[in-house]
């Protein structure tokens, strides 16, 4: 008895083996001679026929002994089997003819020309034709396949400029599995696929395919589903049918721009192992569901999901680039943002709005339409004209300091949810031009309801007469007490009531008596007099209210002007509303900190904050408390030197704390801390960021600087995308690099002692609101722990930055800066990080790679980032910005310009160019002169009152503060 098993070769091409013979069912005859003509026409079409091993001539296919990969059944071929034998050449396009054919494997070879048409082929079950090099496939091709269950055509260039899968497919109704990944097929995918249901693998990744999954394939019972990595833009649409096809294993979706969110039921799918969907536009929050199931791999990379990331049983998952609030998975949101997330929900996530909403601080991102105030709190909602679609969330009324929302214009319906009467300082909701329902609930007295343009809803509502308010925010920080500030009533109609225009009340015109000649005269003039008198009193009372508070300040100013200690850092001497001063009352235990026109005092030991010998010691207290105690929601980035966080003041003042550790620290270490904390804190450049204090306790060395609320310049070259920033402009980068040139110049060659950062490097250059930069963590080698065993003290730098001569040396000169200087140039011009072992091993290091393309300028503007539009107006500026960079990296430190050059440079480029993006915000300021020209011109100029009551305050300067050194020049402060 013959022992027969099944075996499968890693292509699903079924073998029937006998003892490890092949099994032929052969019944003695000749092969049908048509077959046979076939099988020669076959291999005299192949470049290298010999690789078949088929005998030239006398032998009969089917055997036997039969033909080598040949298998037939009563003299009929039924099967060709050449898988992988590197044969190249056409295929007789007659193949067709071999009518009995049941399984053909012709995959990974190098097949080539027009695939003949398989149109007849009805015994046909099984076709690998993947791997191949056909560039045609004919239009009837999938004619009468009407026992096909596998199909295979991957990675075949079919038809170059696209082609369609034929509906003549749908008539396989027992495909199961069609596959056709990287072979050119445009247009939607096919509904019919929905509708075979023994379809249980669909492959259909890398073509061109365009709108949405069909809605045919709800329910279907497809288990494999490939349709990742279209070609821009890609599928569109929502995903929400997804959570029907609960036999789906693998779903893999990734590279498209499907929209929406990924459904709940999505949470029903219980044999689901792998799904990715990295790339996508994305939505909304994470299904719980999806979190809870036992998947093998999940993506969810690059879309706009936002909310908490909840914790997953995947055994891996990724979720970077996205809009979450926390980038801890477990972690809820900030209750302002679940109730922004849940306004969002309502209106379907809109595309134009979801991306700007993300974060855990509406008051610190790019929350478009939201405005607050300086206590963090959210006051303001603006989103009119946005095409909003939806309802109105409850939650709405959890943001219980609004003052204002506005909604105006847009496409609102159902009813006005009730809870929203509850907000405290409410005083205006435009819901016009809406489609609201009724009723509308009431609100309190002083709230102005618009609702004109809303069907169904009255005319416009004034609750009550409005507040009268001094300033653009009433206080939040205290409950109102509405039986006293606000009317319990609305005057009623015919009461003689003063209004802020002094329009009289009209007559009363319900008693029947006439009024004399010249009446209506008199009472209209002694309207206005009573409304003037009115005026006058109350503009009188306010005036006298304004009075006695500037005496009273002016008073205490006068009692602490001979026994306070003020310490004044500026951030620039000529910018009024950014300088933080720190005085010192009579009091040890009090103290007043103004940044801008807040000021804000506090007493006791908590918030403590020391003035000694010129430098602000502020205690570990007040630092864990004003960043939640270095809560990993409010770390801003890792260096080499420490983790820094955001901080922020009661007083709404925003600081970046660096926290080092090291061993606890001696009196002698303490000492030297001190000491270079007193250098540093007084280095002020506007393109320096400033060291505003510091704070020892244990091993634990916090440095406290100012805010830079852009980040660091890497973010925005090389994680623009993946952080939904807006890629940066020429005009942007020019400055920057001239912002940068010149903190560098100030540190070699204009501070009071000459300063090597040995660190300079795009992630320690910092961007404030307006994209200036500033240079940051220059003095941090000094300061670096663990001095003994640091590498920093031996060698400080990022590889990719540093200057040869350093690398091997350890000479420090400030050449090793105007280096570093250069490959950062290299970036601003080329968009790629100095250093990256995942590129070729010919661009890996960007220096080196630059200096062979810098010098021919096709392939110079053939590098340049593809985030910039390189018009021809900026190809000589980026020309000249590539020869700089060349010029400032060459291999001779002593062959380096100084960056007192590199200023004058980058200034004259930057003038001549004049981009249109150019702020004004410096003008009068001729920036295209080295440093020194400039504090000559600004030492020739008349001093002002550095309280700024002077027009021009670039030439004033304040007296030296207590503890400064003395070699702390007034051309330092400037």
């Amino acid at each position: 008895m013959m022992h027969v098993y099944m075996d499968f070769d890693t292509s699903g091409v079924v073998y029937l083996c006998t003892l490890g013979v092949l099994l032929v069912n052969v019944v003695s005859g000749d092969t049908n001679p048509n077959d046979f003509k076939i099988l020669n026409d076959l291999r005299n079409g192949l470049e290298n026929p010999e690789l078949l091993q088929w005998p030239s001539k006398g032998n009969d296919p089917c055997g036997p002994p039969a033909w080598p990969h040949v298998f037939c059944s009563r003299n009929r071929v039924t099967q060709i089997q050449v898988q992988s034998l590197g044969l190249k050449g056409p295929l007789p396009q007659n193949l067709n003819e071999l009518d009995k054919l049941q399984n053909l494997g012709l995959q990974n070879n190098s097949f080539s020309g027009k695939l003949p048409t398989f149109s007849g082929l009805s015994d046909l079950k099984y076709a690998y034709l993947d791997k191949n090099q056909f560039d045609t496939i004919p239009a009837d091709f999938f004619n009468g396949l009407s026992s096909v269950q596998v199909l295979a055509l991957d990675e075949n260039p079919f038809n170059k400029s696209g082609w369609s899968i034929p509906t003549e497919l749908q008539d396989s109704t027992q495909l199961t599995n069609f596959s056709c990944v990287h072979c050119n097929i445009v247009g939607p995918v096919p509904d019919f696929f929905g509708k075979l249901s023994s379809l249980t693998a669909l492959k259909l990744s890398y073509n061109r395919l365009t709108g949405k999954i069909p809605d045919t394939f709800r329910d279907s019972m497809l288990q494999i589903l490939w349709l990742n990595n279209q070609d821009n833009p890609g599928m569109t649409g929502p995903i929400d049918l997804i959570g029907t096809m609960n036999q789906l294993m693998l779903l893999w979706l990734q590279g498209n721009s499907f929209s929406g969110l990924i459904p709940d039921t999505i949470g029903d799918l219980n044999s689901l192992k792998e799904l990715d969907v990295n790339g996508n536009q994305l939505v909304g929050l994470i299904p719980q569901g999806l979190a809870n199931l036992n998947l093998s791999a999940l993506d969810l990379n690059n879309n706009k999901l936002m909310g908490p990331i909840p914790k997953f049983r995947a055994a891996h998952a990724t979720y970077s680039s996205n809009s979450f609030c926390q980038p801890t998975p477990g972690v809820a949101c900030a209750p302002q943002v679940n109730a922004l997330l849940d306004l969002l929900g309502s209106w379907n996530y809109p595309a134009e709005l979801a991306p700007e909403w993300s974060g855990n601080d509406p008051c610190t991102g790019p929350w478009l339409g939201i405005s607050c105030n300086p206590k963090g709190q959210i006051t303001i909602v603006n989103l009119q004209n946005k095409n909003l679609t939806g309802t109105l969330s409850p939650s709405l009324a959890n943001l219980d300091s609004l003052l204002e929302v506005h909604l105006k214009g847009n496409s609102l319906h159902g009813p006005i949810p009730a809870n929203i009467t509850e907000l405290r300082f409410l005083r205006l909701l435009d819901l016009s031009g809406n489609n609201f329902d009724p009723p509308l609930p009431k609100f309190r007295d002083g709230v102005k309801v618009i609702t004109d343009g809303n069907t169904h809803l009255a005319a416009n509502v004034t609750v009550g007469a409005p507040l009268p308010s001094i300033g653009t925010f009433p206080p939040l920080s205290h409950s109102p007490k509405p039986s006293k500030e606000l009317p319990s009533k609305s005057p009623s109609p015919g009461e003689n009531q003063p209004t802020l225009s002094g329009t009289p009340p009209s007559p009363d015109k319900s008693s029947g008596s006439k009024a004399p000649s010249g009446t209506k005269e008199q009472t209209t003039s002694d309207n206005h007099e009573k409304t003037m008198i009115i005026i006058v009193a109350s503009v009188a009372s306010v005036v006298i209210a304004l009075l006695a508070v500037i005496l009273f300040f002016k008073s205490r100013r006068k009692r602490e002007k001979d026994s306070d200690t003020t310490v004044i850092h500026p951030k620039y001497p000529f910018d009024h509303d950014n300088i933080v001063k720190i005085t010192i009352l009579e009091d040890p235990m009090m103290y007043t900190v103004q940044s801008g026109t807040t000021t804000t005092t506090s007493g006791g030991t908590e918030g403590n904050r020391v003035i000694e010998n010129g430098n602000l010691i502020i205690s570990t207290q007040d630092l864990r408390r004003v960043t939640n105690n270095f809560a990993p929601e409010n770390e801003l980035g890792r260096g080499g030197f420490g983790v820094v966080y955001k901080g922020i003041f009661e007083d709404g003042i925003q600081i970046a704390v660096k926290r080092m550790e090291s061993a606890i620290i001696n009196s002698k270490a303490l000492d030297e801390f001190q000491a270079e904390i007193a250098v540093l804190s007084k280095v002020r450049h506007r393109h320096l960021v400033s060291l505003l204090g510091y704070s020892i306790e244990g091993n634990e060395r916090l440095l406290v600087y100012e805010y830079m609320p852009k980040g660091a310049l890497s973010r925005h070259l090389f994680r623009w995308k993946s952080l939904n920033l807006e890629p940066l402009s020429w005009t942007k980068r020019l400055n920057i690099a001239l912002d940068v040139a010149r903190g560098m110049e100030y540190l070699h060659t204009l501070a009071h002692q000459s300063f090597i950062h040995r660190d300079l490097k795009s992630s320690n250059v910092l961007l404030d609101d307006d994209f200036r930069a500033k240079v940051s963590d220059f003095g941090l080698v000094k300061l670096a722990p663990d001095k003994e065993r640091s590498v920093a003290t031996r060698l400080a730098g990022t590889f990719g930055y540093l200057a040869p001569e350093y690398a091997v040396t350890g000479k420090v000169t400030t050449k090793i800066d105007v280096f570093s200087f250069g490959v950062v140039l290299m970036e601003l011009v080329t968009g790629l990080t100095a250093l990256d072992e995942h590129r070729s091993e010919e661009t890996r290091y960007l220096v080196e790679w630059f200096w062979k393309i810098k010098s021919n300028k096709e392939n110079l503007l053939a590098s340049v980032d593809p985030a910039l539009d390189v018009k021809e107006d900026i190809h000589k500026s980026i020309f000249i910005m590539a020869e700089l960079a060349g010029h400032c990296t060459v291999r001779d430190p002593n062959h380096r310009p100084d960056m007192s050059h590199v200023v004058n440079v980058l200034g004259q480029l930057v003038e001549s160019w004049k981009p249109v993006e150019e702020s004004d915000e410096y003008s009068g300021i001729d920036y295209s002169l080295p440093l020194p020209e400039m504090l000559k011109d600004w030492q020739d100029e008349d001093t002002g009152d550095f309280t700024g009551t002077s027009q021009d305050s670039r030439g004033s300067i304040p007296a030296k503060p207590t503890g400064f050194a003395d070699s702390f020049t007034s051309n330092d402060a400037r």
